[in-house]
Order: C-alpha cells, then sequence, then structure tokens
C-alpha cells in the first residue's frame, strides 16, 4: 500500500514521532498504522513521543557564520526547561545543526530532521535518542540562512542564547571593516526589537492598521474631526520611527539614530553600507507556556 500524507500526519497526531520516522515505518508495515505504532515503540521511539505533548518553551537560539561573514545561520531549539537548555551535551548538539544548516542548502525543519547526523542516523534520530536519554521533550522550531551575494553578515548572542540576532549590510567593505559597527546595529536589534528595517519594508497592512487604530483613539479623546488627520500622520511618523531599525535612536549613543550611526563608519572607510537583512529570534516567543515556580522544576528534573 502506497503511504500518504495523511497517513504520515494521522501517525505523527496519535504518537508525536518524527515525519520521517512516521513515513519509515508506514513503508515497513505497509500503511498498517495499528502495526507502525508497535514498531515506533519497538525501535523505542515510544519513549520520546509520550514526552512530544510537553510544552517545550525554553531552549537555545544559536546563530553562526561563515569566516568571511558572506554566509550566516540561525536556529532555535526548544527543551522543556532552562536546566537542559544549559546542558553541554544540548548546547553542542544545537551548535552542530546550527553548522548543518549553514554548509547546506535545506529547505525546512522535516527536511532537516531527514538530513544524516555525524554517525546516530538522521538528525530525527539523534533528537530522539536525547530526549529518551535527557528525559524532556525537546523540537526544532525554526531556522533561517541567509546567503545573499554582496551582503555581509554580523550578529549577536545575548543572554546565554536566549536571543540571537543576525543582521545582513549590503556594502563592499570586508567583515572585519563592519564588525564592530556590525556587532553594535545586531545589539540595537536585541535590546529594542525592532519589526522593520526602514519604512519602504514596513507591511501596507500594517501602516493601515495602526492608522485606523491612532485614528479612533484621536476621536476617542475629543478631537475635532478636522485635526485627526494631521494628528494621526504625526503619532504614525513617530510610531514608525519607534518601530524601524534605522529610525531608532542608537542606544549606546540618543545623541544619534541607527542610521546616522551606519553612516558614520561608512563615511570613514568611503564605503556604502546599507541594512538589507535582520532576523531576531528570542527563545519561546509565541509559544503558550505552563507556570511553573522553581521548586516544581527542580522536582521535576529530580523525578526524570
Amino acid at each position: 500500500m502506497a503511504v500518504t500524507a495523511g497517513m504520515v500526519k494521522e501517525l505523527r497526531e496519535r504518537t508525536g514521532a518524527g515525519m520521517m520516522d512516521c513515513k519509515n515505518v508506514l513503508t515497513e508495515t505497509d500503511g498498517n498504522i495499528e502495526k507502525a505504532i508497535e514498531l515506533l515503540r519497538e525501535k523505542g521511539l515510544a519513549k520520546a513521543a509520550k514526552k512530544a505533548g510537553r510544552v517545550a518553551s525554553q531552549g537555545l537560539v544559536q546563530p553562526v557564520f561563515a569566516e568571511d561573514g558572506t554566509k550566516a545561520a540561525i536556529i532555535e531549539v526548544n527543551s522543556e526547561t532552562d536546566f537542559v537548555a544549559k546542558n553541554e551535551e544540548f548546547v553542542s548538539f544545537v551548535n552542530d545543526l546550527a553548522t548543518m544548516v549553514l554548509a547546506h542548502d535545506i529547505a525546512d525543519v522535516d527536511a532537516l530532521l531527514a538530513t544524516p547526523f555525524q554517525n546516530e542516523g538522521t538528525v530525527s534520530d539523534a533528537l530522539n535518542a536525547k530526549i529518551a536519554k535527557i528525559g524532556e521533550n525537546m523540537s526544532i522550531r525554526r531556522f533561517v540562512k541567509c546567503s545573499d551575494p554582496g551582503v555581509v553578515y554580523v550578529g549577536y548572542t545575548h543572554g546565554n542564547g536566549k536571543i540571537g540576532v543576525v543582521v545582513g549590510f549590503e556594502t563592499e567593505a570586508s567583515k572585519e571593516d563592519v564588525f564592530s559597527m556590525g556587532r553594535d546595529v545586531a545589539m540595537q536589534v536585541a535590546s529594542m526589537s525592532p519589526r522593520f528595517i526602514d519604512e519602504s519594508g514596513v507591511d501596507p497592512a500594517y501602516i493601515e492598521s495602526e492608522r485606523n487604530i491612532l485614528i479612533q483613539q484621536a476621536l476617542n479623546e475629543g478631537k475635532p474631526q478636522e485635526i485627526v488627520e494631521k494628528m494621526v500622520a504625526g503619532r504614525l511618523k513617530k510610531e514608525l520611527k519607534e518601530t524601524c531599525l534605522i529610525e531608532q535612536k542608537f542606544v549606546k549613543n540618543g545623541d544619534v539614530s541607527v542610521c546616522q550611526y551606519i553612516e558614520e563608519t561608512a563615511n570613514t572607510l568611503g564605503k556604502p553600507i546599507k541594512v538589507v537583512e535582520m532576523i531576531r529570534f528570542e527563545v519561546g516567543e509565541g509559544i503558550e507556556k505552563k507556570e511553573e515556580n522553581f521548586a516544581e522544576e527542580v522536582a521535576k528534573q529530580m523525578n526524570n
């Protein structure tokens, strides 16, 4: 029997096992779901599957860079607790994955999971082995690879991997020339969390949504209709300055904007520099976390 995407989806939902693991056992069992479940258990994936439903909202963000700065990659791998995120084996595993993403053209997380990993089978196999060994759920959440021609990539990691940033600068200057400035800009992205590089990159739908909100706020304040438009234009301009990277005040010197700071370096080098890419990953952002106190977290580690 041919294995369909629907069968793989059902098996993943029922067991929590990885996509390629599900596909492989379905092939071995000729599409028999129940036998496939048994085979997953026999292969030692059941222990990992039992943990798959637990929230993995801690973890590590790891950016890596080519030596000359022409390529960069950043990955987020999640764990249930901060204890595991600091585990040397986990840290090494995440770094190995980031290096794989940098070295190869891997389409998405499922493709990464199916990629051979050292002498441990696939990445999925290695991940499940670590879940079984360490005793809590882990997941590869997302990654990005950057390699545009003419772009130099610099980054910054904050809080032992809680936040990772990659910034791409279009320039003829070398990585060494722009590294100090680039790191400062990456720190700006980490601390101020801009949504856009500049106004040209702002989604028109976002501008329209914010404009409507600001109009309603002004009307609710009792402002006359005839002056609301002018007020909103000014407020929107101010908001865009706060949410666009190069318009923000530079955190290390509030007297200049990020744009002005970059221009200072460009003028010194005699080579134009333009920010063209910006990636900011923060561990667990958007993942619903379970509230647990420290004592409960320790107790859970003791019981695993």
